[in-house]
C-alpha cells in the first residue's frame, strides 16, 4: 500500500511539472492583452483603475533600520523618517466587491525619499502568488469571465483552470483557509517576489520581504463574517489611526542558494535568515477620491538606488501592465 502511496505521489508531481513546464512553453501574452482580459471580466469603471479597484488612501512614515542599512545603500534605510503615501484594496476590479470576500488584500507604498526620489513597494496578504507566468494570470481571467446566461463564472472552465494551472493552487488554497481580515490594519502583507539588496561595495544580496502588524493578525471569526457588511475596512482602518498610528515591522529573510528567485508561487524555507528592516507608521487614513494615493501608479518597478529587481517573470510583467491600466484610467477610459 505504501508502495502504491509513494507511485501514485510521484506520478501526480510529473504530471503538475509536466502541466507546468507546458504552460511556460505558450506564447506569454502581452499587457494590453492581460489588461483587455481584466476589463471582460470585472467590467471598466471610466477613470479607475483595472485592479485594485476599491481601496482607501493612507498617510505615515518608515524608519528604517541599522541593520538593513549593511545590506542595501538605499537612503530608505538611513534611520531617518521618510514620508509615506499608502493605498490598501481589495484585489480585482469590482468597485461594490464585499470586504469579506475570500480574496487578496493589498498594500502598496510609495516612500518619498530626499532629492525628489521615490521607491514603491507593493505588496498582498498571502505568502505566494498565484500565477508563475503571465500567461497563468490572464488564464484565470478568462476562467473567472461571468457567463452571460448565469452572471457568474463557469465552474467547469474554473475547474479546467484549476487542473492545467497547478501554479495557482497555492495562493487559492491559502485564501480558501483563512479568513479575510478584521481590519487592513491586523493583516501582513508580503512582498511576493525576491528582490535584490545592493550595498556600498555592490555587495548583492536576495530578499523577500513582509510587514508584519504590530497590532496582531486578526481574521474574521464566523459571526463577524455575517455580521460585518460589504464596506468596512475603510472606516476600520480610519477609525483605528484616529486611535494613534497603525504599525508594520518590514521582516526581511536571505535567500541563500537554490532559494528560488523567479517564481513567485513558491515561499522560502521558513528558517532562513531573517532580521527587521524598520517600522512603516501610518497616521492617517481616508477614502481615495481625491485624496494623495489617487493619481499614484504604484508600479513595483519604480526603485531607488540601492534595491533592484530579481528576474521575476510576474514582476518584470507588472510593470507595462501597471502602464497600460495608468494610461487608459489618466485618458478618462
Amino acid at each position: 500500500m505504501r508502495l502504491f502511496s509513494v507511485r501514485s505521489a510521484l506520478t501526480a508531481s510529473f504530471a503538475l511539472s509536466s502541466l507546468s513546464g507546458l504552460a511556460a512553453a505558450l506564447p506569454q501574452p502581452d499587457a494590453p492583452e492581460v489588461v483587455e482580459a481584466i476589463e471582460g471580466t470585472f467590467g471598466v469603471t471610466p477613470g479607475a483603475r483595472r485592479n485594485h479597484i476599491k481601496g482607501s488612501c493612507a498617510l505615515g512614515e518608515f524608519v528604517g533600520s541599522r541593520e538593513a542599512a549593511r545590506y542595501s545603500r538605499s537612503s530608505l534605510f538611513s534611520g531617518k523618517g521618510v514620508p509615506v503615501v499608502a493605498r490598501f484594496s481589495l484585489s480585482g476590479g469590482n468597485p461594490k466587491a464585499p470586504d469579506t470576500a475570500r480574496s487578496g488584500r493589498g498594500m502598496a507604498l510609495e516612500f518619498r525619499l530626499p532629492k525628489g526620489q521615490v521607491h514603491h513597494i507593493t505588496m498582498l496578504n498571502t505568502p505566494v502568488f498565484g500565477a508563475a507566468q503571465p500567461r497563468t494570470f490572464l488564464d484565470l481571467m478568462h476562467a473567472l469571465r461571468p457567463d452571460p446566461t448565469t452572471g457568474k463564472p463557469d465552474p467547469e472552465k474554473l475547474k479546467a483552470f484549476k487542473a492545467s494551472h497547478p501554479d495557482s493552487l497555492a495562493q487559492a488554497e491559502y485564501l480558501a483557509s483563512h479568513n479575510p481580515p478584521a481590519s487592513y490594519a491586523n493583516s501582513t502583507y508580503w512582498g511576493i517576489h525576491t528582490f535584490r539588496f545592493i550595498d556600498r561595495k555592490g555587495r548583492v544580496t536576495p530578499v523577500r520581504w513582509r510587514f508584519v502588524p504590530q497590532d496582531g493578525k486578526q481574521p474574521l471569526g464566523g459571526d463577524a463574517m455575517k455580521a460585518a457588511g460589504a464596506d468596512f475596512l475603510e472606516q476600520a482602518l480610519i477609525a483605528r489611526t484616529t486611535q494613534g498610528a497603525a504599525r508594520w515591522d518590514m521582516l526581511v529573510s536571505v535567500g541563500q542558494p537554490g532559494d528560488p528567485d523567479d517564481d513567485p508561487t513558491v515561499a522560502w524555507p521558513a528558517e532562513r535568515r531573517e532580521f527587521r528592516a524598520g517600522t512603516l507608521s501610518i497616521v492617517q487614513a481616508m477614502p481615495q477620491t481625491g485624496a494623495a494615493c489617487e493619481p499614484i501608479n504604484f508600479d513595483p518597478l519604480v526603485m531607488a538606488d540601492g534595491i533592484a529587481p530579481s528576474r521575476d517573470p510576474i514582476l518584470l510583467f507588472r510593470s507595462p501592465a501597471y502602464a497600460v491600466s495608468f494610461a487608459k484610467r489618466l485618458s478618462g477610459q
